[in-house]
């Protein structure tokens, strides 16, 4: 089961040893796995209070880290190709550059066809990118790290500083990278992605809240998984009664909210919410 556990005010060193205070020893010793992003402050409390777990570094924000690198390095080439009064080729492109190749339009396709024709550091970042995806396709962590290894070579051989640094960072975090391999690629951070972007629905419908313990309320009600009665709002089905021509709702015996709404003629008919009505006779 996925539930939210804790809830943080702020994203801070003293807020995060804060989770682990609430675990307490006894918890955090028994965590086998802990999956994070790339902030620094993450990597040295996960190393200090959950030491003999493996730490993996998530999937999804080496990637990210990547393409905005990619991303960067187009930007600052298409304004350098307008301050020299050259052919504005990388207008446009963005996304054919950053998209994976089987997620193109067939435009798309075409125009990442033409692109690929110009030396262009844009062109060489974009290659060292769909170079890097082979990396996720090994089994062995021996292998993998071997391949990383003659990436990082390549990278900060080719004299682009953004994916220089995307390269000092892979080796800087070497291990931890590594032992996504280890867990058998089975464990990331998608689950909680998509927790965020409850949270964010929550604060969305509510239209914002007016202190942290409302917002903290809130987000517990809509993804703690709280326990719930029973018959919350409900009310038993009645004896099984005889209903007007052309309605079947109450066939099944079930526990159902029923309200009555008038009809023409002063007749009242039982609404049942979640039935459709039909033309069958009644039972």
């Amino acid at each position: 089961m996925v539930r939210l556990l804790w809830v943080g005010k702020e994203r801070t060193v003293k807020t995060f040893e804060g989770f682990f205070t609430m675990l307490g020893q006894e918890t955090c010793a028994g965590i086998e796995f802990v999956c994070s992003g790339l902030w620094r402050p993450y990597i040295r409390v996960i190393r200090e209070r959950c030491s003999q777990a493996m730490h993996i570094l998530d999937r999804f924000h080496i990637v990210a880290k990547m393409n905005d690198a990619l991303d960067e390095v187009r930007a600052e080439e298409a304004r350098a190709l307008t301050r020299n009064g050259r052919e504005p080729i990388l207008k446009k492109t963005r996304w054919c550059l950053l998209r994976r190749s089987e997620n193109l339009t067939t435009p798309q396709k075409g125009r990442l066809k033409e692109l690929l024709r110009y030396n262009l550091k844009s062109v060489r970042a974009y290659l060292l990118k769909e170079d890097f995806q082979q990396f996720w396709t090994y089994q062995s962590p021996t292998w993998a790290g071997k391949f990383l290894d003659a990436w990082c070579t390549t990278a900060l051989r080719s004299r682009i500083e953004p994916m220089k640094k995307i390269a000092r960072m892979c080796r800087r975090h070497r291990e931890l990278i590594l032992n996504w391999f280890k867990a058998k690629g089975a464990i990331s951070n998608g689950i909680v992605e998509g927790l965020n972007n409850k949270a964010k629905l929550t604060i969305r419908k509510s239209y914002g809240f007016r202190s942290p313990e409302i917002l903290e309320m809130a987000l517990y009600h809509a993804l703690g998984k709280l326990p719930e009665p029973k018959l919350t709002h409900e009310f038993y089905r009645p004896a099984r009664r005889t209903l007007p021509s052309g309605s079947c709702a109450y066939r099944n015996r079930a526990l159902v909210q029923v309200r009555f709404s008038p009809r023409p003629g002063n007749r009242r008919i039982p609404w049942v919410p979640g039935y459709r009505r039909c033309s069958c006779p009644v039972r």
